[in-house]
């Protein structure tokens, strides 16, 4: 669900679940057939899935109980999520010492995992920590490559910098590229450079039914 280009999904996928049609578009030769449709009504029997996965996507639905409502409708066996502890992931040196404002205009889309967890009817949460080498692009997988975040190719496959302005990024990047020209980020997050991962409040919730 909310699949994308296909970057995350596994060798078994079966059926692509995707909204935009530019993104579609972009898919690779060889991948599971995409299906245009929304979270909220997904075209699909009951039970018709043995597995439904969702991975860094509940916070972009328009309606999170109708959609979380879909995946329990469909699947059989399980439903995964991929997402974030809000609480933990504002911490990120990214947003809090850079970019604190345009993490308060990217609250407004927070989806608590608390209540992740009660629209799925319960689930277990594993912490899932993001190596200093990931080659993903999401939000915080350049935490100990920090000059990746003034590489615009690299922020846009971020959602975040996608969906604020440029006015309210460009002084917080500016910022960052002072600090790293003077050696200051270095010297502040010294504690960084040698670690293998992080916790930057990724989290992976799995649901049995």
């Amino acid at each position: 669900m909310g699949a994308g280009t296909g970057s995350y999904e596994p060798s078994r996928t079966v059926l692509a679940v995707e909204p935009s049609s530019v993104m579609i578009a972009q898919r690779p030769a060889g991948s599971a057939r995409a299906l245009e449709a929304s979270a909220e009504s997904i075209p699909l029997p009951d039970d018709s899935a043995d597995a439904v996965m969702a991975l860094l996507t509940v916070h972009h639905w328009r309606d999170l109980e109708a959609g979380i409502g879909e995946l329990r409708r469909i699947a059989r066996r399980r439903i995964v999520i991929f997402t974030f502890d809000h609480d933990i992931n504002r911490r990120f040196w990214l947003l809090d010492e850079y970019l604190p404002e345009a993490a308060a205009v990217d609250d407004t889309r927070v989806v608590g995992l608390d209540r992740l967890v009660t629209l799925l009817g319960g689930a277990r949460i594993e912490t899932v920590p993001v190596p200093h080498d990931c080659a993903d692009g999401f939000l915080a997988a350049f935490w100990r490559r920090p000059e990746a975040y003034l590489d615009p190719h690299v922020r846009a496959g971020i959602s975040l910098f996608a969906r604020t302005s440029d006015e309210v990024i460009q002084p917080g990047l500016a910022r960052l590229s002072d600090d790293l020209s003077s050696g200051r980020w270095h010297h502040r997050h010294a504690d960084l450079l040698h670690r293998e991962t992080l916790d930057a409040g990724y989290r992976l919730l799995i649901t049995d039914l």
